[in-house]
């Protein structure tokens, strides 16, 4: 089985979703000064709002990403260290990954699930016209 590809796969969806939380909060602001409808869109917000609570959530309870589980079990069962150097691995690591005392990020996911709560307040999310509020 080509776990190495598998484990390259999953570091890019962890990207992409810390590009989904990191943007999604710059979106909300920046589109709602720009007039853009979507970024209020419930769906959206409502999947931004869940994926920042799930990052904090995990740091308070000191608990690992599930994606950075997969992906260093993946990394072994290819007969890698947790953490080889592919082409991939070796670029979108360095972007994401840091070596930090574990306090300093979950301060940090605090601090941007706050951002996010205000955001809410300050840009509160709106159903489409036609989105039944009961359902």
């Amino acid at each position: 089985m080509p776990y190495q590809f598998l484990a390259d796969a999953v570091l890019l969806v962890h990207f992409g979703v810390v590009l989904f939380v990191l943007g999604g909060l710059v979106a909300v602001v920046a589109g709602n000064r720009l007039s853009w409808r979507w970024v209020n869109d419930w769906g959206f917000r409502l999947a931004h709002l869940a994926a920042i609570v799930f990052v904090v959530a995990q740091a308070w309870l000191g608990r690992h990403c599930p994606l950075t589980t997969l992906e260093s079990w993946l990394r072994l069962q290819a007969g890698e260290s947790s953490y080889g150097w592919s082409f991939i691995e070796h670029w979108v690591q360095r972007l994401i990954y840091y070596e930090a005392p574990s306090w300093v990020f979950t301060l940090a996911y605090t601090v941007f699930a706050v951002l996010v709560l205000l955001a809410w307040w300050r840009f509160p999310p709106r159903r489409r016209p036609g989105q039944n509020s009961d359902a």
